[in-house]
């Protein structure tokens, strides 16, 4: 079998598959262009209110084949470039798209897997997932971001630690750390990030993507230039159906029902 990225649907969410059998999911070019064209297409659909992004057979992904890698150091620089240019857009997806997307982690997400988690909006994680950045150990520095979602979401001394000795660093110490949102029973990180999703399904679509939104800006605006954002955001989801609907539930006492 070969390395592919699998889109099923269960309700109301998009599950997105890595699956590399033999390899430990190991990511492949090929993913690259499936995952931004699948989340181009779940952004139009109405229908889809969440996307998961997890590993097959209980384990995430360990990132970049080390073997393809040694090829490309055969090839012009620019095959790399490309290829690095081209994760760099799935993960550019997984920020931009308006529905929440969040990481199902069993095993272990590696590498750029790790990037990939840390891309998405939340993270559900089993108690015995292993996060590493390891490209120290073989002579590389990150990429897919994860260095930025790092230095980002971590001190910056944590966040130097965690690449400079690329030692793996574990769920439940990434979830006293604020990185991983929830810890579950092993091999059930799916299950329960569906769950998460059913829930999801239920609120405001225009509200959460308004908010990812706010929260994608806001550690690059100044907290006048958030105020604008906020002050139009606000505007723009109270004259929205969404609102009314929203609104006239809470004043009824009766769960509301977004289209």
């Amino acid at each position: 079998m070969s390395a592919e990225l699998r889109a099923t649907r269960r309700d109301a969410t998009l599950i997105l598959t890595i699956s590399n059998p033999g390899a430990k999911n190991a990511l492949h070019p090929d993913m690259y262009a499936a995952a931004i064209e699948t989340l181009s297409t779940a952004e139009r659909d109405d229908s889809i209110r969440a996307v998961i992004l997890t590993g097959a057979d209980n384990f995430f992904c360990a990132g970049g084949n080390l073997n393809r890698l040694l090829e490309n150091r055969a090839k012009d620089k620019s095959v790399q470039a490309t290829s690095i240019d081209n994760l760099h857009g799935w993960v550019e997806a997984i920020r931009d798209c308006p529905k929440p997307v969040i990481a199902a982690v069993d095993g272990a997400a590696a590498g750029a897997g790790f990037s990939l988690a840390l891309a998405c909006d939340m993270i559900v994680a089993g108690t015995s997932a292993k996060f590493v950045m390891a490209y120290v150990k073989v002579g590389l520095t990150p990429d897919g971001g994860g260095s930025w979602f790092l230095a980002q979401a971590l001190p910056r001394q944590l966040a130097t630690e965690m690449l400079i000795e690329g030692k793996p660093v574990s769920a439940p110490r990434l979830h006293e750390l604020g990185v991983v949102n929830k810890l579950v029973p092993d091999g059930s990180a799916l299950d329960a990030a569906m769950n998460w999703a059913d829930e999801l399904a239920c609120l405001s679509p225009n509200a959460i993507e308004g908010i990812k939104s706010l929260i994608r800006d806001a550690k690059d605006n100044s907290l006048a230039q958030q105020f604008d954002a906020e002050k139009h955001s606000f505007v723009e989801s109270l004259h929205h159906r969404d609102a009314q609907e929203g609104i006239s539930a809470f004043l009824e006492k009766r769960k509301p029902h977004y289209k």
